[in-house]
C-alpha cells in the first residue's frame, strides 16, 4: 500500500507496519464512497475487495481481543478468528479471542464461533443475563441488568490483560463505544464504489452525538482509501 499522509511515500508499505502502533481501542470498518456500510447482499465482503481484506486481517493480528456485536454473530457468517502463517509468526502466537457483546444473549451456541475457535470466544453481558451462557464459555460481567461498556473495557484490559482492543462492529456497537468515549482510533476504509439506493446501512447506526476526528494517516491500495482517524478527547 502507498502512504499519502502524513508523509507521502512512493515505495510500498507493509500493512502490518502501517498499523503496528495500535492504540487502546480502535474501530475498523469499511464503507462505499457514498456511505453504505454493507454491500448489495447486506454484508461487507464485496466492498473493499482483497486490499480491504488484507488490512482486516492485519488489524486482527495486531489486536489482543476483537469486539463484535450480537447482531453480527446472529448472521451466522462470523467464524472463529484465524491467522495466516506469516501473520501468526509476526504476532508471535495464536489469534486474538473474539469477544461477543450481547444484552439478550439470543445466540446460537452451536455456531463454530463458540465451538471451534482456536482461542476460545468470550461473551460480555450483564450479571442478570449470564445464566443463559453455557458453562464452558468465559463470561465477562459488565453491569447488573444492562451492558456497561466502560466496565467491560476496563475488565478486558485490567483483569484479562487485553490492552489493544479492536471493534469490528456492527454499527450499533461501534456507535455505543464512541458515545461512551472509549474509542481512540477509527480505521475507516473507503471503497471505490457507489451503491446508491441498492443498499445504505449507516456506518454508525444510532450515534446521537458529535465526535471530532483528526486524520492521522492515509493510505491507498487498489483504489481503496485507508484512513486512520484519531478521536479527540
Amino acid at each position: 500500500m502507498r502512504r499519502l499522509l502524513p508523509e507521502p511515500a512512493a515505495d510500498g508499505i507493509d500493512p502490518y507496519d502501517a498499523y503496528a502502533d495500535a492504540p487502546g481501542l480502535r474501530v475498523g470498518m469499511v464503507m462505499s464512497a457514498d456511505g453504505s456500510a454493507t454491500d448489495a447482499d447486506g454484508w461487507t465482503d464485496a466492498l473493499g475487495g482483497d486490499a480491504d481484506f488484507r488490512v482486516f486481517r492485519t488489524l486482527r493480528a495486531l489486536a489482543d481481543a476483537i469486539l463484535v456485536g450480537a447482531a453480527t454473530v446472529r448472521t451466522g457468517r462470523l467464524g472463529p478468528a484465524r491467522l495466516r502463517k506469516d501473520l501468526r509468526a509476526r504476532r508471535g502466537g495464536p489469534p486474538a479471542p473474539i469477544v461477543v457483546v450481547s444484552r439478550s444473549l439470543e445466540l446460537d451456541w452451536a455456531l463454530p464461533l463458540f465451538t471451534e475457535a482456536e482461542t476460545p470466544t468470550i461473551v460480555v453481558t450483564s450479571r442478570s443475563a449470564r445464566k443463559k451462557v453455557p458453562g464452558h464459555i468465559q463470561v465477562v460481567d459488565a453491569g447488573e441488568d444492562d451492558v456497561d461498556l466502560p466496565k467491560a473495557v476496563k475488565t478486558l484490559r485490567e483483569d484479562l490483560g487485553y490492552d489493544r482492543l479492536l471493534c469490528e462492529g456492527g454499527p450499533a456497537l461501534a456507535a455505543a463505544l464512541i458515545r461512551a468515549s472509549l474509542v481512540d482510533e477509527l480505521c475507516l476504509n473507503i471503497a471505490p464504489t457507489l451503491l446508491g439506493d441498492i443498499r445504505h446501512t449507516r456506518l454508525l447506526g444510532g450515534l446521537d452525538t458529535e465526535a471530532a476526528l483528526d486524520l492521522a494517516a492515509l493510505y491507498l491500495e487498489e483504489g481503496v482509501l485507508f484512513t486512520r482517524y484519531r478521536l479527540r478527547v
